[in-house]
C-alpha cells in the first residue's frame, strides 16, 4: 500500500515569514532599598506583644525610618509607620497593665495589717 500525499485543504496557502527580531524591552530601574529602621521598627512593634518592653524601640526607630525615608526616598513607609503603630498601642497596654498592677497591689497592702505589733491570727490546730 502506498502512501498518498492529502488532498490540498482550502485556506492554507503560503505562509507568511515571522514577524523580524525586536530587540529586548529596556530593564526596569532598581526599586530604591528598603529601609532597615522601618524593619526594625515593625519587628520590635510585633516583639511587643512577646517580650513587652521592645515598645520603645519599636517607637524610635519608626520615627527616625521615617525622616530617613522623606529625606532619601526610600521605601518601607508602611513598615515604619506599622511599627509606630503597634510600639504605641504596646505601650498603652504595657501603661495600663502596670497601673493595674500598682491597684491591686495597693489594694493587697490594705487588707493587710502594716503594724508589725498587731498581733497575727493564730494558725489552727495550735
Amino acid at each position: 500500500m502506498a502512501y498518498s500525499p492529502p488532498p490540498e485543504q482550502q485556506g492554507y496557502g503560503p505562509q507568511q515569514p515571522y514577524p523580524p527580531y525586536r530587540a529586548p524591552y529596556p530593564p526596569y530601574p532598581p526599586a530604591p532599598p528598603t529601609n532597615g529602621l522601618a524593619i526594625a521598627s515593625l519587628v520590635c512593634g510585633v516583639g511587643t506583644f512577646v517580650i513587652g518592653l521592645s515598645f520603645i524601640p519599636a517607637i524610635i526607630c519608626g520615627h527616625i525610618a521615617r525622616g530617613q525615608i522623606r529625606r532619601t526616598g526610600e521605601q518601607g513607609g508602611g513598615l515604619a509607620l506599622a511599627g509606630l503603630i503597634l510600639g504605641y498601642v504596646g505601650g498603652a497596654l504595657f501603661i495600663v497593665l502596670v497601673a493595674v498592677l500598682i491597684v491591686i497591689a495597693h489594694k493587697i497592702g490594705q487588707a493587710v495589717p502594716a503594724s508589725p505589733s498587731a498581733p497575727l491570727p493564730a494558725a489552727p490546730g495550735n
